[in-house]
């Protein structure tokens, strides 16, 4: 069994030239709760913690906030490579990479359906390309999802896996339930969201900041 100690790693003390000497070694990070509860809000511990956990070969959390509060934090390139050996064993499953706008759109369009798993968003900018594109979608029920789709109006809201599994098959076996999803969905999002309207807000806003420096 091979174990790595981390320790205060203030410059030029041993610990710090240990630490380099043998800093290829391969290594796991465990978070203890205080690291994440109260180092990741200072900016050079953040940025240092950061910095190992991009080269750890896992990270270990005893519960799932802590592994969410690290997630939100740090950990896309662990959570990254997760996911990635998941795939790879998943039948039918496949993870594409980032993709030019108008080829993405293009991939939307001949999918099923669209679906957003986040735990957190504010206003998913997926969701409204989805509808304006004219695809169903299937999201988590959570505060910022169910601001845009109001379900089996606008779309399908799930709380669990079961509740998803469920609602993508009502999906499939129903026609005009997706239908009326689609049709809902387009009008609310050109309705409420057209870009013109939004360019035209903004434009109105930046005259009236003009408007006061003038004052």
């Amino acid at each position: 069994m091979r174990l790595l100690f981390l320790a205060v790693l203030r410059p030029h003390t041993g610990n710090a030239v240990t630490a380099q000497r043998v800093h290829q070694i391969p290594f796991g990070i465990i978070f203890g709760g205080t690291d994440v509860n109260e180092d990741a809000n200072q900016g050079e511990k953040n940025t240092v913690m950061g910095r190992v956990l991009e080269e750890a070969r896992f990270a270990v959390a005893f519960t799932e906030s802590m592994k969410e509060m690290a997630q939100a934090q740090w950990v896309d390139p662990v959570f990254t490579r997760e996911v990635k050996a998941k795939v790879r064993r998943a039948a039918g499953v496949r993870l594409i990479g980032e993709m030019p706008q108008e080829d993405l759109h293009a991939v939307v369009k001949n999918c099923f359906a669209v679906v957003n798993s986040s735990v957190s968003e504010g206003m998913s900018a997926a969701i409204l390309e989805a509808m304006d594109l004219e695809v169903p979608v299937l999201a988590r029920n959570i505060p910022g999802n169910a601001a845009v789709v109001k379900h089996e109006v606008t779309g399908l809201l799930f709380s669990n896996p079961q509740e998803f599994v469920h609602l993508a098959k009502r999906l499939l076996s129903e026609p005009a339930l997706e239908k009326e999803i689609v049709v809902n969905g387009r009008e609310y999002v050109r309705r409420y969201h057209s870009w013109q309207v939004e360019r035209h807000t903004y434009q109105q806003l930046i005259r009236k900041l003009e408007g006061s420096t003038e004052d």
